[in-house]
């Protein structure tokens, strides 16, 4: 049995709530046939409605989410359900325990960040001084925020980042994405208006030609978003691909989630 299989057709029991989440979310273990795994199953009944986001549910856009991640190759999205729960049905994801000693984000002194590094922005740290906030410059991020453009992720936050044990990097939490509005707001903008790589290129083209009408995942994104939010995820994937380059803040609102972590 898949690990997909197991979260779609799997027991699920609930264990605890994670508190500080905004929606419910709770901490679930999913068994079938002697197969067991922790995960989080996010039900729909406990979604608080969203104004900018009137169609669809959080945990359709979750799923969609991985969907789009699993076309790329790239893997960064725990395996995501949408199946029926103890509260009604809901998104079911695979726990991942995420590894806290690995430093992808920092404060540091100066007006540009080291080697191995780069800028976010300044950030105000108290009694009139500022920092410079910086990321990694890091292969897995750059994955990441190459996929948090094709979903117009508007809550990229560095909470939402899982990196592992095994050397693995995983976004969590991909409920505001794909509306039809640009609302791209993350922490991942130190490749901004830089050249795609190579294996980035490759992967948008991967999902264009998904996307196509009759693709398998046009198909597929067509049973959990929008036909305008499908569209629009086209039209950002077409955009990627024919400027070559990481999309950057518009200005026309801010680029960076409140609060950041």
């Amino acid at each position: 049995m898949t690990t997909a299989e197991l979260l779609a057709e799997g027991e699920l029991k609930v264990r605890g709530r994670i508190r500080e989440a905004s929606n419910a979310a709770l901490y679930c273990t999913v068994s079938h046939d002697g197969q067991e795994a922790f995960c989080i199953y996010k039900p729909v009944a406990g979604e608080r409605p969203l104004w900018d986001f009137p169609d669809g549910t959080l945990a359709q856009r979750e799923v969609a989410a991985y969907e789009v991640s699993e076309a790329t190759g790239w893997g960064l999205v725990p395996t995501t359900v949408l199946r029926d729960g103890p509260y009604g049905e809901g998104m079911c994801q695979l726990w991942i325990e995420g590894q806290p000693d690995v430093e992808l984000l920092a404060l540091v002194d100066g007006e540009e960040p080291e080697a191995g590094w780069k800028a976010i922005g300044f950030a105000d740290v108290g009694e009139g001084r500022t920092a410079l906030l910086v990321h990694a410059d890091d292969e897995r991020l750059r994955r990441l925020a190459v996929l948090d453009a094709v979903i117009n992720n508007a809550d990229r936050k560095g909470g939402h980042l899982l990196p592992t044990d095994e050397g693995r990097l995983y976004g969590i939490d991909h409920g505001v994405t794909f509306n039809t509005e640009n609302k791209l707001r993350t922490l991942l903008w130190g490749w901004a208006g830089e050249p795609l790589t190579a294996d980035a290129a490759e992967a948008l083209g991967t999902l264009k030609d998904g996307l196509t009408a009759g693709g398998a995942l046009a198909t597929r994104l067509a049973e959990l978003i929008t036909p305008a939010e499908l569209d629009a995820t086209r039209a950002r994937v077409d955009a990627m691909l024919t400027s070559g380059k990481h999309p950057e803040p518009s200005g026309e609102w801010p680029a960076i989630p409140w609060p950041p972590v």
